[in-house]
């Protein structure tokens, strides 16, 4: 009776990481590769899950045993993923489904939440337009895919997209607009810092001048968007609300979190506020070669996204970034001279280039 008290609030935990059971199911098939019968026979308590599969579980969707158990360790679960964007594999594509399954579920509720502290473009706004999000992605590969046996690194023009991440990322760019509510607080050196990472590759050739007239372009059409949406207060195409803040104050990291009934998930796209500990010696090993680069590499592109599915923490999240805005001045829809002042200042940024 004990046993099946503390599986029942596994069952409780897991049908929580997903409220609508077909996508529970079809994750269930995916992971531990069995039949949708034998999936629903597990839930059902016609038969248990095998202690592998808990474990599997647990750790691949951040499900904390210790607290399932009774024991609270006074620790804060995170999930943590790297991805490979230029040569993805089969785990890091499934990765991002589930990702975007879980943006599905969110924007499926009446009543949605999306927020961004960043200091850098953010990736909602940023990843319609793909020359400037392919730029992120040689960041990321310039820093994270370097070659030590031939001395050698990515150049833009070799950075392309697989079908599939391509395909994800088309996906994103749907379902991200219909959150019914979207608020972002941007750095105010956001563009500076674009524009400054443009000119050094330019420097050492792994940008030609077309590529950076080219990224140029792009950013002034980027800087249009953002007009319209500060104009506004809604995406164009959905028509959902759109709040755009600029910080006072100098932003470290970026953090995010998306908010709606029957589920909840904070991001942060690297380290600052919070310490996020590791004891797989893979990672560990993995951090330590990733570091030693950064000797000789410009911090660009976050690596890391750190997930958690924590209730407390993610309430700590979302009080604790909308106190951002206290610092931060709102330019969309009202304070048009703030507005026309901010953005005047950026198009004369791009203009450096």
């Amino acid at each position: 009776m004990e046993k099946l008290s503390w599986y029942d609030i596994f069952l409780e935990n897991l049908n929580g990481k997903f409220p609508k059971r077909v996508h529970l199911i079809e994750e269930l098939m995916s992971l531990l590769c069995i039949e949708r019968e034998a999936a629903y026979r597990r839930l059902r308590k016609d038969v248990f899950f095998p202690m592998h599969e808990i474990v599997k579980i647990s750790a691949a969707w951040n499900i904390s045993l210790d607290e399932i158990i009774g024991i609270n360790s006074g620790s804060t679960p995170f999930q943590m993923q790297t991805l490979n964007y230029l040569t993805p594999e089969l785990k890091d594509i499934q990765h991002l489904k589930r990702k975007m399954k879980i943006l599905e579920q969110v924007t499926s509720a009446p009543h949605s939440e999306y927020m961004e502290v960043c200091n850098k473009l953010p990736r909602p706004i940023n990843i319609d337009f793909p020359i400037l999000y392919r730029f992120e992605i040689f960041k990321w590969a310039y820093q994270y895919n370097y070659n030590a046996e031939t001395n050698s690194t990515t150049p833009y023009s070799k950075v392309i997209f697989s079908e599939e991440l391509s395909q994800q990322f088309n996906i994103y760019s749907r379902l991200i607009k219909k959150i019914t509510n979207s608020s972002f607080i941007l750095d105010q050196l956001i563009f500076d810092h674009f524009v400054q990472n443009i000119k050094f590759f330019h420097s050492i050739l792994l940008i030609t001048d077309e590529e950076k007239e080219l990224l140029k372009s792009q950013l002034f059409l980027l800087l249009d968007y953002i007009t319209e949406l500060a104009a506004t207060g809604c995406y164009p195409d959905t028509q959902n609300k759109v709040n755009i803040y600029i910080s006072q104050l100098n932003i470290n990291t970026n953090y995010s979190y998306y908010y709606a009934d029957g589920l909840k998930l904070c991001r942060i796209n690297a380290f600052g506020k919070f310490d996020v500990l590791s004891y797989d010696t893979e990672m560990i090993n993995y951090f330590r070669t990733w570091m030693n680069l950064k000797k000789s590499r410009i911090n660009a592109f976050g690596k890391f996204d750190v997930l958690s599915y924590d209730t407390e923490m993610i309430n700590y999240f979302r009080t604790w970034m909308n106190l951002k805005k206290r610092s931060a001045i709102q330019i969309s829809e009202t304070n048009e001279k703030s507005r026309i002042e901010y953005l005047t200042k950026q198009r004369q940024i791009i203009d450096t280039l």
